[in-house]
């Protein structure tokens, strides 16, 4: 198995309240030349979570990170005027925190960013800022709502 200490959060960009499940993932990245599905979790309106790509494959949702992270997808993030927000249900956050919290007890998760946490830091001052952000996904503050989640990282001299 591969050594997972990341999770990557992502919105499928899908407007508030279409439904979106899985398989439509799937088929839209096979659509664009893909293997399959680049996220190992989604998780529908409903909050019912869905398996996606097996963790024992690298994921295709970031440069970067795909061999050492948890690609997780909620459906949404489009408002009704096709405007990034963060358009999770209360059945999707709750879900989207049991994932999370789950994964973080079986694997040592030092990082949970959000897809655009992860944009390059152009001015190079050590924080990835709003101006600096290459996509608006996942549509809300992933490092605030999650920061308790994870483990500490113990540096010995």
């Amino acid at each position: 198995m591969k050594a997972i200490d990341s999770i990557i959060i992502h919105c499928s960009a899908t407007p508030a309240g279409k439904d979106f499940r899985a398989n439509d993932i799937d088929r839209m990245h096979k659509a664009q030349g893909w293997k399959g599905i680049g996220y190992n979790y989604v998780i529908p309106l409903d909050g019912v979570v869905e398996t996606g790509r097996s963790l024992s494959i690298n994921g295709a949702h970031c440069p970067g990170y795909n061999d050492h992270s948890v690609g997780i997808c909620y459906i949404g993030g489009l408002n009704a005027m096709g405007k990034a927000a963060d358009t999770r249900t209360p059945a999707q956050k709750e879900a989207l925190r049991n994932l999370v919290a789950t994964l973080c007890e079986q694997y040592n998760i030092i990082e949970i960013l959000g897809h655009r946490d992860t944009s390059p830091d152009l001015n190079d001052n050590g924080i990835v800022e709003p101006s600096e952000w290459i996509k608006m996904c996942p549509c809300f503050e992933v490092r605030d709502e999650f920061v308790n989640f994870m483990r500490p990282v113990i540096i010995r001299p």
